[in-house]
């Protein structure tokens, strides 16, 4: 048993005098618990807003130059080659508001960033010069593409765009399949991929240590063929072995489809799909009559494409959570029936992962996921807490399932991945913290309700989980995320992200004095910013003091951590000059204000417009529990 991880936290309620009443000399000034409570509540208010009529939240994605080039280059690979003159007509028609869209949308330096708040990268920008060649759109727009091509041979071209993935070929080797469909690079430049592996069972992939990440299989089958039919292997055993693979991996591929079409709910990836068979002689495939469905579907008023559909399962355990932070009650939102049927109760047709789980969406494009299904069992101890009694027996029932998903997918090294275990060390399949964290939490959250058996399995579980968080704190005490960055520090890694979620985890399993908690947290603080926010570059050391503007997400997410540890008297300065930020940025209304942190699959970037809201809701509703004894403000 491990009784000792699960003692009573070191910290205490602050109280209306701890929060009023300055600490001495040099302390900050007072923080008014009725701008607190204000604050709080216009919040609140605005997030309660963003519901859906159903009562759960969908949110919105920022659209994508990356997807939005990467639809273009497919509709009209389809519009060339398709025996179907209106399916010709339509992606032609939808590629030229893509082009319209994309010419509006460029940087100053000639580059093209994956959010029109991204810096440009030379894997957008190739992208996009793709999509204007293929759209027989060079000759318009001759001059920004000049610049676009001096901006590319600046970053290094083709070598450039490899250093910048490194080992993984998972979104490289699609770029520059892209780049030679248009007649950009030689197919020499694109790395063959071993499609014919899709023909062996699921459970044999992961041991061959692919090039790809677990979730790209069917780029991998699809990337794999265009690049086989444009420039076949020399080796003769080689090249019969693929022509014999084409049929069954195609087969393969389409029992991956969704039936929305769309792979992972993606724009790239069913692009990548699309373009790469359809530019093989299969653009009437029944693959590519699905993706061409779901990209034609996806486009948005302006002409662009967003990088996903939506992240409403995600978004709604988000917004549960932090509404239950100031007092626990939830009761009132309608939202538990939607959220149990995002639950997938069958092996899936992608990953091949077990029943039990949830995936960011609720749409057939959705896979179950480590980040997705912590933040649903979470959301559900809040509903089955505050909900009537006649719920708890199936919250429970279905809680369950979700923590034997959980266990299930631990990696080796005690951390947790994306979506499957152990498939290696490329993005996405090796553990990271953030994910590791968030799954301890829901471990912990649930301990309580389980039988003695699975208790004692979840106490392991737990245990290698703290190791595997040991073990990846830097020398610097900071953790690194998986899932997101900020481009502004280097690596584009943020710590300050990544740190807060860790310390969570040691805030709810008791461990907050603990050695890795303190290093952690005086990481945090190291790297305030002076006007009291988070964000910008550098910090953490005196020498490099952290730099640039801060930034509600990740000012709410720092300060949501530091609240749990007020009782650690060299942080209370801090956690005023945090609060007073964040009360500032809602009473200006900047409260809604999104920034790119996000990354998504390799070096891909978005933002959500629900992440401002959720993250303030919840850094306010801990900051109100804590001073108010938990009084729900009025809606």
């Amino acid at each position: 048993m491990l009784d000792s991880l699960f003692r009573l936290s070191s910290g205490t309620r602050l109280t209306r005098r701890a929060m009023s009443e300055p600490n001495g000399a040099g302390s900050e000034p007072l923080i008014d618990p009725n701008q607190l409570l204000g604050a709080h509540q216009t919040a609140r208010r605005d997030l309660l807003g963003r519901r859906v009529r159903e009562g759960h939240w969908v949110g919105e994605l920022s659209s994508s130059a990356l997807s939005t080039a990467t639809a273009v280059s497919a509709l009209r690979l389809v519009a060339r080659h398709s025996g179907d003159e209106s399916r010709r007509q339509a992606c032609r028609q939808l590629a030229a508001r893509g082009i319209d869209w994309l010419a509006r949308c460029g940087n100053d330096d000639g580059g093209w960033g994956d959010t029109d708040k991204s810096y440009s990268n030379i894997a957008t920008t190739m992208l996009v010069q793709a999509a204007f060649h293929l759209a027989d759109a060079a000759g318009e727009h001759a001059d920004l593409l000049a610049r676009a091509q001096q901006y590319v041979d600046l970053k290094g071209g083709p070598g450039g765009l490899r250093q910048r993935y490194g080992k993984d070929k998972t979104f490289a080797v699609p770029i520059l399949t892209n780049c030679a469909l248009a007649g950009l690079v030689p197919w020499s430049e694109v790395d063959p991929l071993p499609f014919e592996a899709a023909c062996l069972p699921y459970s044999l992939l992961r041991f061959l240590r692919l090039p790809v990440v677990s979730y790209a299989v069917p780029a991998l089958v699809a990337i794999g063929q265009a690049r086989f039919f444009h420039r076949p292997p020399r080796n003769p055993l080689m090249r019969l072995i693929r022509r014999l693979a084409v049929g069954p991996s195609l087969k393969t591929l389409e029992r991956m489809q969704p039936a929305s079409g769309g792979f992972l709910e993606a724009v790239p990836l069913s692009s990548f799909v699309v373009m790469s068979l359809a530019a093989s002689g299969r653009a009437d495939h029944a693959v590519v009559r699905g993706g061409v469905k779901f990209i034609l579907s996806s486009i948005r008023d302006d002409g662009s494409w967003p990088i996903d559909t939506n992240l409403a399962t995600w978004n709604t355990t988000l917004a549960v959570n932090a509404l239950a932070a100031a007092t626990g009650d939830v009761g009132a939102l309608d939202c538990l029936d939607w959220l149990l049927s995002c639950q997938h109760q069958r092996p899936h047709p992608f990953t091949h992962a077990a029943a039990g789980g949830w995936g960011w969406s609720d749409l057939s494009g959705a896979v179950p996921d480590v980040d997705d299904t912590s933040g649903a069992l979470l959301a559900l101890v809040a509903l089955r807490d505050s909900g009537p009694a006649a719920n708890q027996q199936r919250i429970d029932s279905v809680s369950r399932d979700g923590i034997a998903w959980l266990l299930a997918i631990q990696n080796a090294d005690g951390g947790w991945p994306t979506f499957c275990r152990g498939w290696g060390t490329l993005p996405f399949d090796r553990s990271g913290t953030d994910l590791t964290a968030h799954a301890l939490r829901a471990l912990c959250a649930w301990r309580e309700s389980l039988g003695q058996e699975r208790v004692d399995e979840v106490d392991q579980a737990i245990r290698r989980g703290l190791d595997y968080l040991a073990g990846e704190q830097r020398p610097d005490g900071s953790w690194a995320p998986l899932w997101f960055g900020n481009q502004d520090r280097p690596g584009e890694e943020n710590p300050v992200y990544g740190t807060a979620r860790v310390l969570l985890a040691y805030r709810d399993l008791g461990r907050i004095d603990s050695e890795p908690a303190m290093r952690g947290l005086e990481w945090l603080a190291a790297n305030q910013l002076s006007d009291g926010g988070w964000g910008g570059s550098g910090g953490g050391d005196p020498d490099t003091p952290a730099t640039g503007a801060a930034g509600v997400e990740e000012t709410a997410v720092a300060l949501d951590a530091l609240l749990s540890y007020y009782n650690h008297p060299p942080l209370q300065d801090a956690i005023h000059k945090a609060l007073r930020w964040l009360l500032t940025a809602v009473e200006e209304g900047r409260h809604r204000e999104t920034a790119p942190i996000g990354f998504y699959f390799a070096k891909l970037w978005y933002y959500e417009s629900m992440y401002p809201l959720n993250f303030t809701v919840s850094a306010l509703g801990h900051a109100v529990r804590r001073l108010d004894g938990g009084r729900e403000p009025e809606p």
